[in-house]
C-alpha cells in the first residue's frame, strides 16, 4: 500500500521469490546453497510494510492504538502457527519418536515468540541436517515477532519528533548496530548458529526497513516520470543481480556470510523494495503476475509448512531406504503448496477478517450452515479433534533424545567405561611394559595374523557406536573415536600418537561420515602411518558428499600398498533396520556390520598381494 492507501506493488511477486529461495535451499541445498538469504529479504519486507502501516494509522488518526496493532498481528500469525503445530506434531507422532526430541520446548518457543532463543540455549545447530529439530523454521518468526511488540513501543515515543528525519535516524542505528554486532560476533569465533538466531545480531534487516520507510513516507509516494521508471527498473535489476550473486556464491555459518554477505544481500533487498513500491513502477507491475501473487498471498504459510514436512518425508524416506530419492523434495513440495493453501483459504483469511471468535462461530454455527460450509467445519473439526490429543501425547512421551544418540551414547560409556578400568591401556594391549621401549613399525616382525591387540582404530562417532561389537570382535583394540571428527583431525590423532610410540601395526581410520575427504588428507594420513598397514572405512549417510568420499578412499586403496578399504557402505545399505531413524549410525546389529567389515578388509591385508614382507609370524 501506499501513503494513499493503496497496496503496495511487486510485494507480493518479491514475497514469492524470497519463500522459493529458502524452499530450494532446503530441498535442493547444492542448487542454491545460499538460499537461505530469502529470509533476510522477508525481514526488509517486514520492516517497511508493518511501518508503513504505522504511519498510515499516525495519519489517518494522530496516534497509534498499540493493543488493535498487537491483536491484527496475532490474528495474522497465530492461526497458521497453530495449525502447523497441531498437524506437524501429531504426524511426526506417527512417523518416528526420534522428531519428537525437545517438541515441547519447541512448542512452548512458538507459542512466546522466542524460538530463536530456545535454539540457542539448547545448542542448536541451524546448518545441520542430522536429527533437526521439527519446528527449527520458527526462529525467524520469532525474531519478526519481538519486532512487532518493539517496534510500536518505539514508534509512540520517536513519533512525537518534529522531523520524520530524526524518526528514522533511532531505526537506522538500531539496524546498523545489529548489523555491526553480527560482524563483531563472527570476528570473535562466536558459535553460527548464535550469531545467525541472535535478535541482537540478525534483526537489521527489520530496523533498516522500517528507517526506510519513515523515509520514503516524507514527500509520499509520487507516480514515477520517465526517468524514474528508468532508475527504479535499474535499481531494481541491480539489487536482484547482487541478490542472486550471493543466493549462489555465499555458503552457510562461514565468515564471509556474517562479515558482509547478509548484509550486503539486506542492501540489495532494501533497494529491491524501494524500486518496486514506488507508485506506477513497472518493475513492481512485472512482479504483481498472477502465479507469482497467488504465491505470495501463500508464502507465511509455505515458509510455516515446509520445513516440518520436509523433516517429516525426509525421516519416512530414510526408514524405506529412499533418503536420497527424488521423491522427497517432490512430495515435500506438494504437500506444503497443498497444506499452505488449505491454510490460507478456510483458516488464515476468515481469522483475520473477522477475528477468532467470528471465524468459530462461521466454522461451527450450525445456523450458517450450507452444504460446503458443513464440509468445511466437520473438516476442520476432525483435524482439531485428532491432532489435539495427539499432540498431548506426543509432548508427554517425547524421548529426551534420538536413537542416533542412544547409540553413540551406548559406545561412548562403554568406551569412557573400559578406559577407567584400564582395560584399554596402550601398552597392556599391545603386549609392552612401561620400562620397554616401543617397537618402531620398521623394526617390528612382521604379521601373519591381526588380533585387536595389533590394531589402533580412529573414526568419528558412527564407529564411536560400533565399539562395544568392534571390542567383542577384536579384544584388545584401541579406539579413539568422537562425534562431529573429520578426516583432518584424524590426521593429527595418528601423527600424534606415531610421534609418542603409541600407535599399533594397524591402523583402522573411519571418518567420512562429516565431510568431503581430500586425497591431500589421504597422503598426511599415509604418511603418518608410514609402514604400519591401513584400513580406510568407507561412510554410509545420506549426505551430498557421500558418494564422493566414497570414491576417493576406494581410488586411494586401490592404489597404495598396504592400505585396503573396509566396505561398511555396501554391507550395511540392505539393512536399514540395523541403524538408527537417522540412517547413519548403527545399532548393535549395525555394529556387528560394521566389525565384519573391518575384519574382512584386515584379511585383506594379509592376502599376497599386500603382505609381501610380512610373511615371518611375529609371536
Amino acid at each position: 500500500m501506499t501513503a494513499r492507501g493503496a497496496r503496495f506493488g511487486g510485494l507480493d511477486g518479491l514475497r514469492a521469490i524470497a519463500v522459493g529461495m529458502v524452499l530450494v535451499y532446503h530441498l535442493f541445498p547444492s542448487a542454491l546453497p545460499g538460499g537461505f538469504l530469502g529470509v533476510d529479504v522477508f525481514f526488509v519486507m517486514s520492516g517497511f510494510l508493518i511501518t508503513s502501516l504505522l504511519l498510515r494509522e499516525l495519519e489517518k488518526t494522530g496516534r497509534i492504538d498499540l493493543l488493535a496493532f498487537w491483536q491484527r498481528r496475532a490474528r495474522r500469525l497465530l492461526p497458521a502457527v497453530a495449525l502447523v503445530v497441531l498437524v506437524s506434531t501429531s504426524l511426526a507422532l506417527a512417523a518416528s519418536r526420534d522428531l519428537l526430541v525437545g517438541v515441547a520446548q519447541q512448542i512452548a518457543g512458538a507459542l512466546l515468540f522466542v524460538s530463536n532463543w530456545v535454539f540457542i540455549a539448547n545448542g542448536s545447530d541451524y546448518f545441520a541436517r542430522d536429527a533437526p529439530e521439527l519446528f527449527r523454521n520458527f526462529w525467524s518468526l520469532a525474531l519478526e515477532e519481538q519486532f512487532y511488540i518493539v517496534l510500536p513501543l518505539i514508534a509512540v515515543v520517536v513519533f512525537k519528533l518534529r522531523s520524520r528525519i530524526t524518526w528514522a535516524i533511532p531505526l537506522a542505528a538500531l539496524g546498523l548496530g545489529s548489523a555491526f554486532l553480527m560482524a563483531a560476533l563472527a570476528n570473535g569465533e562466536a558459535d553460527p548458529t548464535r550469531i545467525y538466531f541472535g535478535s541482537d545480531s540478525h534483526s537489521f534487516g527489520l530496523f533498516l526497513g522500517a528507517a526506510m520507510a519513515v523515509l520514503l513516507s516524507r514527500g509520499g509516494n509520487r507516480a514515477l516520470g520517465r526517468a524514474g521508471q528508468a532508475a527504479s527498473l535499474a535499481v531494481a535489476v541491480a539489487g536482484f543481480t547482487v541478490l542472486g550473486f550471493l543466493a549462489f556464491a555465499l555458503r552457510e555459518a562461514t565468515p564471509e556470510s556474517f562479515l558482509g554477505g547478509f548484509q550486503l544481500a539486506t542492501l540489495a533487498a532494501l533497494a529491491i523494495v524501494w524500486a518496486i513500491t514506488r507508485e506506477g513502477a513497472v518493475i513492481g507491475r512485472w512482479l504483481d503476475v498472477t502465479p507469482l501473487r497467488w504465491i505470495g498471498e501463500r508464502s507465511y504459510g509455505i515458509y510455516l509448512w515446509h520445513w516440518p514436512l520436509l523433516v517429516i518425508v525426509t525421516s519416512i524416506a530414510t526408514g524405506a531406504g529412499l533418503g536420497k530419492s527424488w521423491i522427497v523434495p517432490v512430495v515435500t513440495l506438494l504437500l506444503t503448496v497443498t497444506f499452505a493453501a488449505l491454510s490460507y483459504r478456510f483458516v488464515e483469511q476468515p481469522v483475520r477478517r473477522v477475528g477468532l471468535r467470528g471465524a468459530l462461530v462461521r466454522w461451527f454455527s450450525p445456523r450458517s450452515y450450507t452444504p460446503r460450509r458443513k464440509k468445511i467445519s466437520i473438516t476442520l473439526a476432525g483435524v482439531l479433534a485428532i491432532t489435539f490429543p495427539l499432540t498431548g501425547i506426543a509432548v508427554a512421551i517425547a524421548p529426551a533424545q534420538t536413537s542416533s544418540e542412544d547409540s553413540i551414547r551406548r559406545g561412548q560409556e562403554m568406551l569412557e567405561a573400559d578406559r577407567s578400568a584400564g582395560s584399554v591401556s596402550g601398552d597392556e594391549a599391545a603386549g609392552t611394559t612401561s620400562d620397554e621401549e616401543p617397537t618402531s613399525p620398521e623394526e617390528a616382525p612382521p604379521l601373519i595374523t591381526i588380533e585387536g591387540r595389533d590394531v589402533t582404530a580412529v573414526g568419528d562417532s558412527v564407529m564411536l557406536a560400533s565399539y562395544p561389537e568392534l571390542t567383542e570382535a577384536f579384544p584388545g583394540i584401541e579406539v579413539d573415536a568422537a562425534v562431529s571428527r573429520g578426516v583432518w583431525a584424524g590426521v593429527d590423532i595418528v601423527a600424534g600418537m606415531a610421534a609418542q610410540g603409541t600407535l599399533r601395526e594397524v591402523v583402522v581410520v573411519g571418518l567420512g561420515t562429516n565431510g568431503p575427504v581430500e586425497v591431500e588428507a589421504l597422503a598426511a594420513l599415509k604418511e603418518a602411518v608410514g609402514a604400519r598397514q591401513l584400513v580406510l572405512v568407507d561412510a554410509h549417510a545420506e549426505r551430498d558428499w557421500i558418494a564422493e568420499v566414497n570414491t576417493v578412499l576406494t581410488s586411494f586403496a586401490a592404489e597404495h600398498r598396504g592400505v585396503t578399504l573396509a566396505r561398511w557402505d555396501a554391507a550395511v545399505a540392505g539393512t536399514p533396520e540395523f541403524l538408527a531413524e537417522d540412517g547413519i549410525h548403527p545399532g548393535p546389529e549395525g555394529g556387528e556390520i560394521y566389525a565384519a567389515s573391518i575384519r574382512t578388509a584386515l584379511d585383506e591385508l594379509l592376502a599376497p598381494g599386500e603382505s609381501a614382507g610380512w610373511a615371518t609370524p611375529r609371536r
